[in-house]
């Protein structure tokens, strides 16, 4: 007699949520999305999708597909440092089905996601379904309630909705600290695109723009907490401080209208000391909030929905009790999950707090002239950024 396959429960529909629920619908497990939002429509959320995910959708055979939405493409990274800029990163050079980082607004790629979900038969996404809280049985997690009464229950819940995750109130959580918050907005270009991302770091200021063909999306950096200060000092000072970041440039006229074309990232570093309890499982930021440095959050929470399918979906497929194999997970993601934080961690600590404290840097560090010097040695930070650390293969099957 077979057994029958055990039911899946996913909070929040984005990147991460959004694969997991594809991954374990295609080994043939029951699963249900639930996405608090009525779209997928939110602005500046994670564009970068890496080199290591799009592996993952090339080994499912969804790369073509994927690459048939419009995209910008990245396979540079420069900065501008000490009155001169330096290149940093190549990633032209990866072995790997796409060697560039394709910007795509989130919104798209979680279409494509939903999309390609939709083929398989256990698979459901529930839009406007606010989750509220877990339910319990025998000290077991065991389902979650909505915020319209409703109670769903599961066999296995996977959380993962973001650094605001409801999971947080129930697992331990280590704070590793950010100096920073992010202002993003979109400035026009009046020049072709370059495929670069490009960065500027001056006493008291920051700036990481995002080639999106058409426009420059920015990353403009304020210390923490001092959004304010910054809004303050109006529209027009922080037109004027990008222009002076980027000298080389020219940016429409106008591009920037007013203070509401500005959104706030509050930049959270930390992470869970324990990704599970039985009957639930925290993935991506859920998991590990990251900073936006190198935009690889997303692309290491997609390696979390792949190891997690290809340790559980198998068993779940089968009937089989998933509880003694959450640890699977956490053990496989922690490692990379650490090292990334560390080295952000470092640069936050070394030079963004002290940048943005006013502390002016006069002369590249060895480390950058020897990237902009040697051509070969850009290749390192653009594998860092382009595949990360013990990045994943899907081994989980089909139904």
């Amino acid at each position: 007699m077979t057994s029958r396959a055990s039911s899946l429960l996913i909070v929040g529909a984005g990147p991460a949520g959004m694969l997991a629920g594809l991954l374990f619908a295609r080994a043939g497990v029951p699963v249900r999305v639930l996405e608090k939002h009525a779209d997928f429509f939110r602005d500046f959320r994670g564009d970068t999708v890496h080199p290591s995910t799009m592996e993952i959708l090339d080994q499912l055979g969804m790369l073509g597909r994927f690459l048939e939405r419009p995209h910008a493409r990245l396979e540079r990274a420069q900065i501008r440092l000490a009155g001169r800029d330096w290149k940093i990163g190549d990633l032209t050079h990866l072995r790997t089905p796409a060697p560039f980082i394709a910007m795509m607004p989130q919104w798209d790629f979680l279409d494509f996601l939903r999309d390609e979900a939709a083929a398989f038969a256990g698979f459901a996404l529930e839009m406007n379904a606010a989750v509220t809280g877990f339910t319990q049985t025998d000290r077991r997690t065991s389902g979650v309630t909505l915020a319209d009464g409703r109670v769903i229950v599961a066999d296995l819940v996977i959380a993962a909705d973001g650094r605001s995750s409801i999971a947080r109130r129930l697992l331990p959580l280590e704070v590793l600290g950010a100096p920073m918050d992010v202002f993003w907005f979109r400035i026009g270009k009046a020049n072709k695109s370059s495929g670069a991302l490009r960065g500027s770091i001056a006493a008291g200021r920051m700036v990481v723009l995002i080639d999106r063909a058409s426009y420059w999306q920015v990353a403009f950096l304020v210390p923490k907490g001092g959004a304010d200060a910054v809004k303050a000092k109006g529209i027009e000072w922080i037109a004027g401080e990008v222009a002076a970041a980027f000298p080389d440039l020219t940016f429409s006229p106008n591009a920037l209208d007013s203070l509401d074309d500005l959104h706030l990232l509050t930049v959270a570093l930390d992470r869970l000391t324990c990704w599970h309890r039985p009957g639930l499982l925290a993935i991506g930021d859920a998991a590990h909030a990251m900073s936006p440095i190198g935009g690889i959050g997303i692309n290491l929470a997609i390696q979390d929905a792949v190891a997690a399918a290809n340790a559980l979906a198998g068993p779940m497929a089968r009937g089989e009790p998933i509880d003694g194999l959450l640890d699977k997970v956490q053990a496989r993601r922690l490692f990379p999950t650490r090292l990334v934080q560390s080295a952000q961690k470092l640069a936050q600590d070394a030079i963004i707090g002290r940048v943005l404290g006013g502390e002016a840097i006069t002369r590249a560090p060895l480390a950058i002239r020897l990237l902009d010097r040697f051509p070969l040695l850009r290749r390192i930070p653009g594998r860092l950024i382009g595949l990360g650390i013990r990045r994943e293969h899907v081994t989980s099957g089909t139904a």
